[in-house]
């Protein structure tokens, strides 16, 4: 027993595989419990996507010409299978949410050493920012997504491993695909620019076979065929697709303001559909030491990359400061070189003694511990409890799936601003492939019906109705405005 070293232990040998498995076990638990519970309800932009998923139809081209079309795609089949629910309009996200987890481990373990990989995605996938986007019923998710498998493909094409062609045709179709997504431009400009500045990444294309390249640029035309001749009929799609604001020229102090509001005003948080600051200040403190890292080691493809990147996004977040979820990758980059800094200079102090080295993980422990259980807590509380964040989410539509359709009317009454909406719930009710299908279809109205049969009319629109009897209030949970649904004879 006395020559028994720590390296003998099964646990320690497979503590990596633990560690990932921990990982993907606490992933999969938390967009599950995201998807279903909190915050439970809709956002405005969750809405506005839903209608603009439900405008695009596959026989009429023109309809394709709008940003994030990979998502809507996925959307509109999301609908075709299960309906409009709030499950179904989240279900994108979700599956892209799981794409980029497995895509960040990825990506760590190729940049940093693997227990900087497991530790900082632990870190990352339980902060508020994050949990946040991966049930949003919107394409905020693919900011993530896109920059996570684009710099992933692009390391392993510049690595030594076999099988480099599967690496590259990936990138084509990433960097096809982001392509219909705002600001992705920059990261793909980003990533050309350090291979023109970077003396290994210049050498790795020149070595590149000439008709591969031909034909993965081919390629990458057919995919963005589609976007190019969206840009020839819709002007406004190329304003879009770069992040310029609608309004110019923009407030550049109040956006300032905004950004700082939303990254490090830890005095004063607010609330809203997104709670700031979006990271938590031990993150913020990790980041800071990754800067100092990236200066340090700023000869590397990895700090070249970065630093195009940033460069590019600066100018952009201050005339859209809204596009959050940009920075998400950039930040995990530097909070994983912050972690592991902080690593190897405590290492570096107790070379030889071991006592010193795992009383170093002490505080580790309760550094990554801490930053988990508050970002998973903030996240859950805030956008449960916090009367400003959780009434920004609207119930409508499971009210009205489960407890209107169900129990009193397929008729709805509704306002003009409501009506797209209802008219997609509508719409796919009746699809031949909805794989849940009910028997009830719906009737979007937005005048009063005759008086020949009950309908249900909606919290604004029900102000309209005159001289006919409620029989029932359906309501929500919330402590203001709960009435949502009026039930009429």
């Amino acid at each position: 027993m006395g020559n028994t070293r720590i390296t003998d232990f099964l646990i320690y040998r497979w503590r990596y595989w633990i560690g990932y498995i921990t990982v993907a076990v606490l992933f999969v638990a938390l967009l599950l419990f995201t998807g279903l519970y909190v915050p439970g309800g809709l956002g405005e932009k969750e809405v506005e996507t839903v209608v603009k998923t439900a405008e695009i139809k596959m026989a009429d081209p023109a309809s394709l010409a709008v940003t994030n079309l990979p998502y809507s795609l996925l959307q509109k089949a999301s609908f075709e299978l299960l309906g409009v629910t709030n499950f179904s309009i989240k279900l994108p996200s979700l599956i892209f949410a799981l794409v980029t987890g497995i895509g960040l481990v990825l990506l760590l373990r190729r940049w940093f050493r693997p227990n900087i990989a497991v530790l900082a995605t632990i870190i990352m996938i339980t902060t508020g920012q994050f949990l946040f986007v991966a049930q949003y019923g919107t394409p905020s998710i693919t900011y993530i997504a896109w920059s996570v498998w684009l710099l992933l493909s692009a390391a392993m094409i510049t690595s030594d491993v076999t099988r480099k062609i599967y690496w590259k045709f990936l990138f084509v179709i990433v960097a096809a695909a982001s392509l219909y997504t705002p600001l992705s431009l920059y990261l793909l400009l980003a990533i050309v620019s350090a291979a023109i500045l970077h003396p290994h990444l210049r050498y790795v294309i020149k070595k590149q076979p000439l008709l591969q390249s031909a034909v993965f640029g081919v390629l990458w035309l057919v995919l963005i065929a589609p976007l190019i001749y969206g840009l020839a009929i819709n002007p406004q799609l190329r304003i879009d697709l770069l992040g310029i604001p609608q309004v110019w020229p923009p407030d550049l102090l109040a956006n300032f303001k905004q950004l700082f509001s939303q990254y490090l005003n830890f005095l004063s948080p607010s609330s809203g559909a997104l709670m700031a600051p979006i990271l938590g200040l031990g993150s913020v403190a990790l980041i800071g030491l990754g800067i100092w890292q990236l200066y340090k080691t700023r000869y590397t493809a990895r700090s070249y990359t970065i630093n195009a990147w940033t460069l590019l996004l600066v100018p952009v977040l201050l005339i859209s400061p809204g596009y959050t979820s940009i920075t998400f990758v950039p930040f995990l980059l530097l909070l994983a070189s912050g972690l592991d800094y902080l690593l190897r200079y405590w290492y570096r102090m107790f070379p030889r003694n071991p006592y010193a080295r795992i009383v170093g993980m002490i505080p580790l422990v309760i550094l990554v511990g801490g930053l988990v259980v508050t970002g998973v807590a903030r996240y859950v509380y805030g956008y449960h409890y916090d009367p400003q964040t959780a009434q920004t989410f609207s119930r409508d539509l499971t009210l009205f799936n489960h407890q209107v359709r169900g129990e009193y009317a397929t008729t709805i009454l509704v306002t003009d601003k409501e009506k797209p909406f209802y008219d997609a719930v509508a719409k796919y009710t009746t699809n031949k492939f909805y794989l849940l299908a009910r028997t009830d279809t719906v009737r979007v109205l937005t005048a009063p019906p005759p008086m020949d049969g009950g309908f249900a009319a909606t919290r604004d629109a029900h102000l309209q109705v005159q001289n006919r009897t409620v029989t029932n209030i359906v309501t929500t949970s919330h402590s203001s405005d709960a009435d949502r649904f009026y039930i009429y004879k």
